[in-house]
């Protein structure tokens, strides 16, 4: 409706401009009538080709919302309708970058789920199993209290792992939050230490905590005494009754250090570059834990832009390594 509004504007012009020109002269007449209609037709022709590219921009854009396909926009980078093609473009980038996103959440979530349900499996089933032999009637007193207490053992794992799992989740997921505020390493040692004091007793296993100066950091109190609890579950599980794991503490001008140094078994030489991969127990090292304590600590070592490492000691034990470099200025 527009085009034919403004070409009878045009027409009606050009036949007032021609009319009035015939008044002094009919050539002058012809002359602006003939000008009149160039100028039409290279105005429709103009119009046509815009119309031509703009319905073709459209193709493109229903092409990326229907499809996968990799538009560029390259053909659109003159003319005005390059700053419109540009931004599309922008935007074109953002939405595939959102989708990319939520398709690895989702990919993620999946994978957690699988996870957590493949690791419950396994105590879930022994505990079904110790309340089966529970309901026998002639079960004395002393073995009712020993599968009671088989059964909490398993179900503290099971909780534990159940926490660990969703907090390596939220990690990952970066849903987790982390201050930055000075952090003792001495009350730090001691908060962890006191934590698996307990498990440490039983096993028969001595902790001893050394610490030079007062060394400190920036980082999240809970989470990190959670990697190092973690970490010196760990070393407790894999260090004999009478061994000890050892705590020790410095600090310099480039990093604070925190160890955590058992005198077990030590780490197969071909374990150490898988000993922090989640679910990973290929060996006698890792058979008997779930293989998600040691992920979960470099994760949040990681998130606070510290560094951790394994590595074996002489003449046996393994050693856990933890930097938290200083912030230059």
């Amino acid at each position: 409706m527009r085009d034919r509004t403004r070409r009878l504007i045009h027409f009606l012009l050009t036949a007032a401009a021609a009319a009035i020109c015939a008044l002094f002269s009919l050539p002058s007449a012809c002359v602006v009538a003939v000008f009149s209609a160039g100028i039409l037709v290279l105005y429709e022709i103009i119009f046509a080709r815009r119309r031509k590219t703009v319905l073709r921009l459209c193709d493109d854009i229903d092409r990326i919302l229907h499809s996968s396909e990799q538009i560029t926009f390259n053909e659109y980078q003159e003319g005005e309708l390059s700053v419109l093609s540009a931004e599309i473009h922008k935007m074109t980038i953002r939405l595939r970058e959102q989708n990319a996103a939520l398709l690895h959440e989702k990919q993620f979530a999946k994978e957690a789920l699988e996870d957590i349900s493949h690791q419950i499996r396994t105590p879930l089933t022994s505990v079904m199993m110790i309340l089966g032999l529970m309901r026998a009637p002639e079960l004395t007193d002393q073995s009712r209290m020993e599968y009671l207490s088989d059964l909490y053992a398993l179900l503290e794992r099971m909780k534990w792992l159940i926490e660990t799992m969703l907090s390596l989740s939220r990690i990952e997921a970066d849903a987790a939050k982390f201050e930055h505020e000075p952090v003792s390493c001495r009350e730090l040692l001691k908060r962890s230490a006191d934590t698996v004091s307990v498990t440490a007793e039983l096993k028969g296993v001595q902790i001893v905590t050394e610490i030079e100066g007062e060394p400190c950091f920036r980082g999240d109190m809970h989470y990190t005494s959670e990697a190092i609890v973690n970490l010196l579950k760990n070393a407790i599980e894999h260090t004999p009754s009478g061994g000890t794991v050892t705590l020790t503490s410095k600090a310099s001008n480039i990093a604070t250090e925190i160890t955590i140094a058992d005198t077990g078994e030590g780490i197969p030489e071909a374990e150490l570059p898988h000993i922090f991969e989640r679910f990973h127990r290929a060996s006698e090292y890792t058979k008997n834990g779930f293989g998600i304590g040691l992920a979960f600590a470099r994760k949040v070592i990681s998130a606070q832009d510290g560094k951790l490492r394994a590595s074996n000691r002489e003449p046996h034990g393994a050693v856990f390594e933890i930097r938290f470099y200083q912030n230059v200025v």
